[in-house]
């Protein structure tokens, strides 16, 4: 998928940059040189932008409690960084209470919280006209997923140690292992895919919509597209957490036969 032309691309010298960056990043291999490279700093400066907001909104947030005291509990009446923040955050920790469990919720916290923060905001860039959102393109969206992907298992195997591997059984009797633990592997594998495209597919077809219609008629007509488009930018943000936090809560909770193997233990301990 070929790189758009942004407002980034007016700003003087990023161009040259762009040319000096696809000379290390470009691919020109002859083993992929049926994939060209689509590298583009309008890319990387709209990343940028997204984890400088997210930036600012942590520092705005650490210097409004560091004093202690009712500025630290009760956040201004006004809106501000801060409170958009605080909503953002407690938004968050609320989906993820209920699918996790209040302790894995706090636990998991920062990693999902960044994953909200990072996909919403970049979604975002798909409402504003002259401006492409990094979740519209592959690279960014692997990125994240294989991020997940990777911790998801180290996670499981954290908390469960080698016994996590029980899981690819997919509590099957053992001799149904030669038949499950491929499903399983092809399974898993297939998480980042889904994860990466189904991202990529709804943030690009929600802004080339709305920017034909901008580019069509520049007034009115384009305001039911924005509103859709909002949901959109939420629901993905939402799909995309929620699948993390259940592959991540899959992988550390216990297998059903050691919990029935610790509540063997724990009755004749009691007898």
């Amino acid at each position: 998928m070929g790189e758009e032309t942004t407002w980034f691309d007016l700003l003087p010298g990023v161009k040259n940059l762009e040319l000096f960056a696809k000379h290390y990043f470009g691919r020109d291999h002859a083993a992929i040189a049926m994939f060209p490279s689509a590298f583009s700093i309008s890319h990387v400066l709209a990343v940028f932008c997204v984890l400088i907001f997210a930036c600012l909104g942590a520092f705005a947030f650490s210097a409004a409690t560091k004093n202690g005291g009712r500025e630290q509990i009760v956040p201004p009446s006004r809106l501000s960084l801060r409170n958009l923040f605080e909503m953002f955050t407690d938004a968050v920790m609320s989906v993820a209470t209920g699918v996790m469990g209040e302790e894995n919720a706090r636990r998991f916290l920062p990693l999902i919280g960044t994953l909200a923060v990072f996909i919403f905001f970049s979604n975002c860039f798909a409402l504003i006209p002259g401006f492409a959102p990094p979740t519209a393109t592959l690279k960014t969206n692997v990125a994240l997923a294989l991020t997940v992907f990777v911790l998801t298992h180290v996670y499981g195997v954290a908390a469960n140690g080698l016994g996590y591997f029980k899981k690819f059984l997919g509590h099957a009797p053992i001799y149904l292992a030669p038949l499950m633990i491929p499903i399983e592997i092809v399974s898993h594998l297939a998480r980042p895919l889904s994860l990466s495209l189904r991202l990529l597919g709804n943030m690009a077809a929600d802004h080339k919509v709305v920017a034909a219609f901008f580019g069509l008629v520049p007034l009115f007509v384009p305001v039911p597209f924005l509103i859709l488009g909002v949901l959109v930018v939420i629901i993905q943000t939402m799909v995309f957490c929620l699948l993390s936090m259940v592959y991540i809560q899959g992988a550390v909770e216990p297998e059903h036969g050691d919990d029935h193997g610790e509540g063997h233990h724990a009755h004749g301990a009691h007898h």
